[in-house]
């Protein structure tokens, strides 16, 4: 597994990661559970990304985790939830942390986003004091930011961040100019998150209600131009090899309750860049259709 460095930051991630939302699912066992997340680090995956949204994730990562700490980068995400406290205070994010590291079973997080945090409070300062106080505490090493447009770009410009959470896939590009090279620039890590745009081919219909939606009309919109830059090449290889080697981006998770998809991922990968002319025409497909595209939260 290709081991990149994230960004300035002087840890380093693996180029696929884990996408822990599906860990915290009800309907996974903790059997399955922590089957997943031991053949996660077997497989040399060292990125774990999970959230206190995430149902039972948190708990799971540490209960079967602990043990194999030093082996992997930690990364979560907050600023909600925390029962007695509003949300998106300094307070909100303080209390998260502290009950975050008892759910995770350690004495630090890696990784610690603002989840989605709105600009209007981002500007404010309260949050991201109480993250960079986490920080110096040494409970925190990395204050980061999690989310999309606008608020995205004001995390990435203000100086306050060593690293960034943003969708980058196929059928989500503006993020590869508008924010990807200033955090280049600044020396971010970068994850990568939904490479797969939440597969929309395998819809057959237009899925009215799925989170799949505005990625399946996106696929359709882009049509026979997209269609053409694919090459008949595997959706899923397309996609994953695209994400992986855009410029700027330190590591890509994806999510699996299932240890041989990982495995398969990871192969996709390891495949390498995708040939650049086929790289500009999935490029020039988006720009030639993209009606103001926002990344998808």
């Amino acid at each position: 597994m290709e081991q990149r460095a994230f960004g300035n930051t002087g840890l380093n991630v693996s180029v696929l990661g884990l996408g822990a939302a599906q860990v915290g699912d009800n309907g996974v066992s903790e059997a399955q559970a922590e089957r997943l997340l031991n053949a996660t680090l077997d497989l040399g995956v060292t990125l774990i990304d999970t959230a206190r949204g995430y149902g039972l994730s948190e708990e799971r990562v540490g209960r079967y985790l602990a043990a194999r700490r030093d082996e992997f980068v930690l990364s979560s995400k907050g600023g909600y939830g925390v029962e007695g406290v509003p949300d998106w205070t300094g307070e909100s994010i303080t209390r998260g942390i502290e009950a975050a590291l008892r759910r995770l079973n350690t004495d630090r997080i890696d990784v610690m986003h603002l989840h989605s945090c709105p600009r209007e409070v981002l500007e404010r300062g309260e949050v991201i004091g109480a993250l960079e106080e986490a920080v110096h505490a040494g409970l925190v090493r990395i204050a980061a930011y999690s989310g999309d447009a606008d608020p995205l770009a004001w995390a990435v410009a203000s100086g306050r961040f060593a690293s960034i959470e943003t969708s980058v896939n196929i059928f989500d590009q503006q993020v590869i100019e508008l924010a990807l090279p200033s955090a280049t620039e600044h020396g971010l890590g970068v994850i990568a998150k939904r490479p797969l745009g939440n597969v929309p081919w395998s819809f057959p219909e237009r899925p009215v209600g799925a989170y799949a939606l505005a990625y399946w009309d996106r696929m359709h919109t882009m049509g026979a131009d997209l269609e053409a830059a694919r090459g008949g090449l595997d959706w899923a290889e397309l996609c994953l090899r695209f994400t992986a080697f855009t410029a700027g981006v330190s590591s890509l998770i994806t999510g699996t309750a299932n240890p041989e998809h990982l495995t398969r991922n990871a192969e996709l990968v390891a495949r390498g860049p995708l040939p650049a002319e086929q790289y500009s025409a999935l490029r020039a497909a988006f720009k030639a259709h993209d009606a103001g595209w926002l990344g998808q939260e």
